[in-house]
């Protein structure tokens, strides 16, 4: 026996066009052409080799075989109708599991305020946070987005990358500590102090690259230092009065209005970065992506527009 090949697009016409009771009303409801809904019904009775409609030029009219056709075309009709009612309540509420991937310092870019606020207001959304140092492969382990910090990311055609802020950095040290080694009146004055230096990934020491204005730029390391792959535990220290620290000037602010730390060479800045909100696809974003993400800028934002990371 030969299978006879059906399109359920064309039986949920046909339920379609039995509700209506007319082509033009149905035409109406479904807004497509009265000549394609009568293709489409053609196609659909040649398919099955049987008439499922008598056609007048007042109404329609069931054959027996269209009644019994018409069950089967009303249940897929109902269930399309459920599906998209579905779609249509996740995309009004965010819901379901949210994988996310964060810096390790995410204290540091007020995280915990994101992750409160987002779960107080979508409280359906179960968050699945991963703190890692490492560039996860968003496709292959099913992230829906991640936050990192860079001043530029590497091409990826698969991924879109939304700017979120950017972070300005300058140099901090303790009043105590300066009372003690003096205060750095030019970058070359930071040489005989002592750094708490940040270690890259692959265990170097990175340096201190200092610039004012567009000319004036300085490249270095203090003789002494204590290093650290945390920027968190290097801020600590810095608050104990153990060296001097670079650290994102919006973040080290609560600590200066304390008293804690003081900004040094306050027109020296080190390299300004930029917290990127980094997603897979381009297009139909889940819901509770999109309400994250606006929670992000929120907190941390600018407003700036979505670019490609390629």
């Amino acid at each position: 026996m030969t299978a006879i090949a059906l399109h359920a697009n064309d039986l949920i016409l046909f339920a379609h066009i039995v509700e209506a009771g007319s082509f033009t009303h149905a035409s109406d409801q479904t807004g497509l052409p009265k000549s394609t809904l009568s293709r489409r019904l053609s196609s659909l009775e040649n398919a099955f080799g049987e008439r499922l409609l008598q056609r007048s030029t007042r109404r329609l009219v069931l054959t027996e075989f269209g009644e019994r056709i018409l069950e089967h075309a009303r249940r897929l009709m109902e269930e399309s109708e459920a599906a998209a009612a579905l779609a249509q309540h996740r995309q009004a509420t965010p819901h379901g599991t949210l994988r996310v991937s964060l810096p390790p310092e995410f204290h540091e870019l007020f995280m915990i305020r994101v992750l409160t606020e987002f779960s107080r207001q979508y409280p359906h959304v179960r968050l699945d946070i991963d703190l890692s140092a490492r560039r996860v492969d968003l496709i292959a382990e099913r992230f829906d987005l991640a936050v990192r910090i860079a001043a530029q990311l590497p091409d990826d055609s698969s991924l879109v990358a939304r700017r979120i802020t950017t972070l300005h950095n300058g140099l901090y040290a303790n009043p105590e500590y300066l009372a003690c080694r003096g205060m750095p009146r030019t970058p070359e004055d930071l040489l005989d102090h002592v750094g708490l230096i940040l270690v890259t990934s692959g265990g170097e020491s990175s340096p201190w690259r200092l610039s004012r204005g567009t000319e004036d730029a300085w490249e270095g390391l203090p003789l002494h230092s204590l290093r650290a792959n945390s920027v968190g535990l290097q801020q600590a220290l810095a608050a104990q009065g153990l060296g001097i620290v670079g650290l994102t000037d919006s973040f080290a602010a609560p600590l200066v209005e304390q008293g804690i730390l003081q900004r040094i060479l306050p027109e020296w800045h080190l390299p300004s970065m930029i917290v990127w909100c980094v997603t897979p696809g381009r297009r139909l974003l889940p819901q509770r992506t999109i309400a994250f993400i606006e929670s992000l800028k929120a907190v941390l934002g600018d407003g700036m527009p979505a670019s490609s990371a390629s």
